[in-house]
C-alpha cells in the first residue's frame, strides 16, 4: 500500500501537511465551534479543514464561507444535487494536496484532542490507517443518544467484523486518518454509497491495510440531529453485500430490491384491508397494487436514491413515470412467466424468471429515467 515513510520535510511554507475532512449537512451551529476546537488541538501544525456541505437548507455553507474569509486554513465545498456522507468524504479527500487526511464528523461528537495521535501514527509509518475507536481501553461510546442507537451501532460492528480482512474493534467509526496517496489509490474502487466510508476503504483496498486503533471518546451531540437510523443500517448491510459480491450486486440494486419487498408487504396489507369492506378481489388487488407503487416510490426517493431525491413538481412527475414503469414491468412479468410455463417450464421457474425480468426492468428505468444522475 502506498506510503509508510515519515512526513517529508520539504513541504513549502504555508502548504498544509494535514487536511481535516468534515462532511456535513445542517450543521451551521457547529462550524465555528469546531474550527475553534481544531485551532487548539492542532496548534503548531500546518493544517486546513475542508467542510463538504450538501447544500444544507440551514446555510451551513454560508457559515463556512464567513470563516474562510477570515482564516486561510478554512475551506468549503458546497455540493448541489448530490447527497451522501461517503461521497462527500471522497470529494473532500481528493481535493486535498496535504500528505495526510483525517476524517471527522461535523457534530462535535468526535474528540478532536485525539487528532494528533491519529495523525502521528500515520505519519510515523506505524500504520496505513489510524482509527479513533470507542471500543478499546480508554475509549467511550456514551455519546450515543439511547439504547436503540447503541443496539444499531453494536449490531453493525458485529456484522462488519464478519467481513473485514483486518482486526478492528470499531469498524463503524467515522474518525480516522490516512495518507492522501493511500486514499487516492483506493478511491476508484470505493462504492461511495452509504455512511460508513471507513468500512468501504478497508474492504476496497487491494491489500489489507495496516490498522492502528487510538482510544477516543464519543460526546453527546450538542446541536443538529443524528444521522444514525434504521435506513442507514440497511445501507450499511447492502454495502457489505456489494463488497462481498465484488461489485456484482450493486448497493443501490440491493436497496431497490429491499424496497420492493416492502412494497409486497404493503400490497398484501392493503388488499386484505380493502376486501374486508368491499369484498371484490379485483378491486382490492388494484388498490393494493397502487398503494404498493406509492410506498415503493416514497422509499426509493428517500432511501435508494436519497442522493438524487426528487422534490416538488419533479416528485409528482417522478411518481407518475414510476407507476408507468412498474406497470410495464408487471406486464412483462406476467408475459414472460406465461411464455416460459407454456414451454413446459415448471411454475416456480417461470414465475421467478418473470419476477427477475420485472425487477431488472424497474431498476434500470428508475436509475436512467426517474432518478438519473444530474
Amino acid at each position: 500500500m502506498p506510503g509508510s515513510d515519515v512526513l517529508e520535510s520539504h513541504v513549502p511554507a504555508g502548504s498544509p501537511d494535514i487536511s481535516i475532512i468534515v462532511p456535513c449537512y445542517n450543521e451551521v451551529a457547529n462550524v465555528a465551534p469546531l474550527v475553534a476546537m481544531l485551532e487548539k488541538a492542532l496548534e503548531g501544525r500546518r493544517w486546513e479543514v475542508i467542510f463538504v456541505d450538501d447544500n444544507s437548507p440551514d446555510k451551513t455553507t454560508d457559515a463556512v464561507r464567513a470563516l474562510a474569509r477570515q482564516k486561510a486554513y478554512v475551506r468549503g465545498i458546497c455540493r448541489i444535487g448530490r447527497r451522501g456522507l461517503s461521497t462527500a468524504v471522497i470529494e473532500g479527500a481528493l481535493s486535498s494536496s496535504a500528505q495526510i487526511v483525517a476524517v471527522m464528523d461535523g457534530d462535535l461528537q468526535h474528540d478532536e484532542s485525539r487528532l494528533i495521535a491519529l495523525i502521528d501514527a500515520v505519519g510515523s509509518g506505524a500504520c496505513d490507517i489510524a482509527v479513533g475507536s470507542r471500543h478499546v481501553e480508554g475509549g467511550s461510546n456514551e455519546g450515543l443518544a439511547n439504547a436503540w442507537r447503541h443496539a444499531l451501532s453494536d449490531g453493525g460492528i458485529w456484522l462488519a467484523q464478519r467481513f473485514l480482512p483486518v482486526r478492528l474493534s470499531d469498524p463503524m467509526s467515522g474518525f480516522f486518518a490516512l495518507r492522501q496517496q493511500t486514499f487516492e489509490a483506493i478511491a476508484p474502487r470505493l462504492s461511495g454509497a452509504g455512511f460508513k466510508i471507513l468500512l468501504d476503504l478497508l474492504l476496497s483496498s487491494k491489500q489489507p491495510l495496516k490498522v492502528q486503533e487510538i482510544a477516543c471518546g464519543f460526546r453527546p451531540r450538542v446541536a443538529g440531529e443524528s444521522k444514525l437510523d434504521t435506513l442507514v443500517m440497511i445501507q450499511f448491510a447492502a454495502l457489505l453485500l456489494e463488497k462481498f459480491s465484488r461489485g456484482l450486486v450493486p448497493l443501490r440494486f440491493v436497496a431497490f430490491c429491499l424496497v420492493g419487498l416492502a412494497g409486497v408487504v404493503a400490497n398484501l396489507g392493503v388488499m386484505h384491508l380493502v376486501r374486508l369492506f368491499w369484498g371484490s378481489f379485483s378491486t382490492a388487488q388494484a388498490i393494493g397494487t397502487i398503494a404498493a407503487m406509492g410506498v415503493n416510490f416514497y422509499l426509493d426517493n428517500n432511501f435508494t436514491y436519497r442522493d438524487r431525491r426528487l422534490h416538488g413538481r419533479r416528485c409528482v412527475w417522478g411518481l407518475l413515470v414510476f407507476m408507468l414503469v412498474c406497470s410495464v414491468g408487471a406486464l412483462a412479468d406476467v408475459g414472460v412467466a406465461h411464455m416460459m410455463y407454456a414451454q413446459s417450464y415448471r411454475i416456480n421457474e417461470a414465475s421467478l424468471a418473470g419476477a427477475v425480468l420485472a425487477v431488472v426492468w424497474n431498476y434500470t428505468m428508475s436509475s436512467t429515467i426517474i432518478w438519473r444522475s444530474r
